[in-house]
């Protein structure tokens, strides 16, 4: 029993001392990967909303305003976990979109269309000559849903504006135990000496 308490004590100092290394990791993985895939959209939107119409999945009205919007989202998407920003939230996120895109190019394959994802620009029906990159896609985007998904669950992470804000609760929440104890002997004090 001792051995087995020991071996886990370890195992948890160990995950304690690596898991906000790895989830930074997977952080910069993710932020890197939005802020790619918007910035190389985000002057051309005529080509991310191609990319969206060539999915043939959404209604024809809707297909411009997520072709505009999507290179934004990712951005600031990217942005969030590049600072560290609501960590779990963004990775949360993350992992809906690749849940969605997985589901769009699975979907295209099944239904024979020809096209690029539009990941990373450009986007759209493919010509005679060109091939699908289905399989390395949904290879890419399972492994980002992965990383998302194990981030969501590990969110703290080293150089991170979540660590700040909570290392500045916990600092104030000393603060005000401190203060506390502090009042309560003073209390405990007085009320001896007028004992």
């Amino acid at each position: 029993m001792r051995t087995a308490l020991a071996a886990q004590s370890r195992s948890n100092r160990l995950r304690g001392c690596y898991q906000p290394w790895l989830s930074l990791i997977a952080r910069l993985v993710l932020a890197g990967f939005w802020i790619w895939a918007g910035a190389s959209k985000v002057s051309d939107l005529e080509s991310s909303v191609a990319a969206v119409r060539a999915f043939r999945l959404l209604p024809n009205t809707i297909e411009p305003v997520v072709g505009a919007a999507l290179p934004m989202v990712e951005i600031a998407l990217g942005v969030t976990l590049l600072i560290g920003f609501a960590t779990r939230f963004g990775a949360a996120v993350s992992a809906v979109l690749q849940v969605a895109f997985l589901i769009g190019i699975i979907s295209a394959a099944a239904r024979g269309l020809r096209i690029d994802c539009g990941c990373f620009g450009g986007g759209g029906d493919l010509t005679a000559e060109q091939s699908t990159q289905y399989l390395r896609e949904i290879v890419r985007d399972s492994a980002l849903l992965l990383i998302a998904a194990l981030l969501a669950i590990w969110p703290a992470s080293r150089f991170s504006l979540d660590n700040r804000a909570a290392s500045e609760s916990n600092s104030a929440s000393n603060d005000n135990a401190a203060s506390t104890t502090r009042v309560a002997a003073a209390n405990t004090s007085t009320q001896r000496m007028s004992e």
